[in-house]
């Protein structure tokens, strides 16, 4: 599958505590970021199999 590349920035803090995600999960920082966001996709129906929260279901943790 070809991947689309993306400059991203983000908070340094942010990046460091994907990282010890990634190093925990045995994963690239890349590939952390990728499960993160296609996790968050599925939870929220944006992609096949995931679903859509109803009401009241959203996640308010910061």
């Amino acid at each position: 599958m070809a991947r689309k590349q993306y400059p991203l920035r983000i908070d340094p803090e942010i990046w460091e505590a994907v990282q010890r995600w990634a190093d925990d999960e045995m994963r690239s920082a890349n590939g952390q970021v990728e499960w993160i966001l296609r996790d968050a996709l599925k939870r929220y129906g944006r992609l096949p199999g995931g679903k859509r929260p109803q009401r009241g279901d959203e996640d308010t943790t910061e």
